[in-house]
């Protein structure tokens, strides 16, 4: 059967489409700026024939109306990989389960362990040769559709077509049903425009950076101010191999400091796994072969990060303790993020010749309860708070105080490192812990 009449024999409407989802499913919706929209609010209309529904998100940028009809959960379960703001408010109402992940093996979960009774995923409109492009979220999105005994393509024309890579797009023939949808606008999402603290941090990690090193960026306006800085500064003929693509890139890109050519995986391309930013950004993805979009068991493998020379990493964390041990996703029991891919970077980084990892953070944060200034360098990570970094992996920490190295590093050498880049209001609280912990010795100095 020829595609358009392959197509045409399989569209549907978001209603006829979601009419397969029965009792105890599971269903998944994707990442992100994947997640489909007309195909959520016509499930959600099914609350009353429904229970037990179990449905899968990471980093929902739109308020998802199976949870918002159903705040008892009667008939939807909402979980998801990796929360954002919203996921976070939800969670306060209890209507969000986290799911814990290093984020590599998010592809393995699906292809060996998962259960996915329906996929419904949206997309760009399908190409001449009937393929449905994934946009803006690769991730692992090839891996779910390959799990789900039904897929459901919802079509947006307002998503640009990301070049690949691989595992970047789905065949006609492989999916159930198309919904063709209301191409309402995507989502943007610019990075919070970086103040004086993140800048100070930022310029100390940008003098680490020399010609030819590749480049991954967190989410966050200090890993934003990195890549800013960067722009502006002298370094050349720099790479990017990161799991997210965000404005900084193209900040970078159009001040000619991007170029992709010194680098031992994907020479001339940039690698990226999913997309968040704006408008601009996403017209910089559409079609352009400069850029290379990547399932995240490449992107965030660690073999592959260390093949490529001087690797640079920057991430954001919420806690550091005098350990050296990192939190970037809870404070204390409250699940504020996820693990990400972090550790793969922090991993990937140390072992590529000449790399560098670095976890920025402000040392300082107003605590929302008390309005009072409180540490982000704290004697031991809280009750319930979790290490996304091992004390054992982390190299560099940076705050607007400082910088340190932490690799080979002793306990009372830590202790007086992580102390130096905290800020001085906490300074001597931090030394009296330290010694009461048995990691602070007479002769340290400040």
């Amino acid at each position: 059967m020829q595609p358009m009449s392959e197509y045409r024999a399989k569209l549907r409407s978001a209603a006829e489409a979601v009419s397969v989802i029965k009792s105890g499913d599971w269903v998944d919706y994707g990442m992100t700026l994947s997640q489909p929209m007309l195909l959520d609010e016509a499930l959600a209309k099914r609350k009353g024939e429904l229970k037990d529904v179990k449905i899968r998100g990471t980093l929902a940028v739109a308020p998802r109306q199976v949870v918002e009809t159903d705040p008892q959960r009667e008939a939807f379960t909402y979980c998801s990989w990796h929360f954002g703001g919203y996921e976070r408010k939800l969670q306060e109402r209890n209507l969000c389960n986290f799911i814990p992940m290093v984020y590599r093996n998010k592809p393995s979960f699906y292809r060996n362990h998962l259960e996915v009774d329906v996929a419904m995923i949206m997309t760009p409109p399908m190409d001449k040769h009937g393929y449905f492009n994934f946009s803006l979220t690769n991730s692992a999105t090839r891996a779910i559709l390959e799990t789900a005994r039904t897929v459901i393509v919802e079509v947006n024309n307002q998503l640009p077509v990301a070049l690949g890579g691989r595992e970047e797009c789905i065949h006609i023939s492989e999916v159930d049903f198309v919904v063709e949808g209301d191409n309402r606008p995507i989502l943007e999402l610019p990075a919070a425009q970086p103040d004086e603290i993140d800048m100070l941090a930022a310029r100390l990690i940008v003098d680490e950076i020399v010609d030819g090193a590749t480049i991954q960026l967190g989410i966050g306006g200090m890993p934003n101010a990195v890549g800013n800085l960067i722009a502006e500064s002298d370094v050349r003929d720099l790479g990017m191999h990161t799991e997210m693509l965000v404005d900084a890139f193209l900040t970078m890109y159009e001040k000619g400091k991007l170029t992709n050519r010194r680098k031992q995986t994907d020479c001339g391309k940039g690698a990226w796994t999913f997309c968040l930013g704006s408008r601009r950004l996403y017209d910089w993805v559409d079609q352009n072969p400069f850029l290379a979009s990547y399932p995240v068991d490449y992107t965030n493998d660690p073999a592959v990060i260390a093949q490529n020379d001087n690797f640079v990493s920057v991430n954001n964390c919420i806690e550091a303790d005098l350990y050296g041990q990192v939190s970037s996703e809870t404070s204390g029991i409250r699940q504020i993020s996820g693990s990400g891919g972090q550790l793969d970077f922090v991993t990937g980084a140390y072992a590529s010749r000449g790399g560098k990892s670095f976890m920025c953070f402000r040392s300082t944060y107003t605590d929302p309860r008390t309005g009072r200034l409180s540490s982000r360098v704290v004697p031991t990570l809280p009750t319930g708070g979790i290490v996304t970094t091992p004390r054992s992996q982390v190299h560099y920490f940076v705050t607007e105080w400082g910088k340190v190295n932490l690799a080979g590093s002793s306990t009372w050498e830590r202790a007086e490192k992580i102390i130096s880049i905290a800020h001085p209001d906490f300074r001597d609280d931090l030394i009296r812990q330290a010694e009461a912990m048995k990691i602070w010795r007479r002769s340290n100095r400040i």
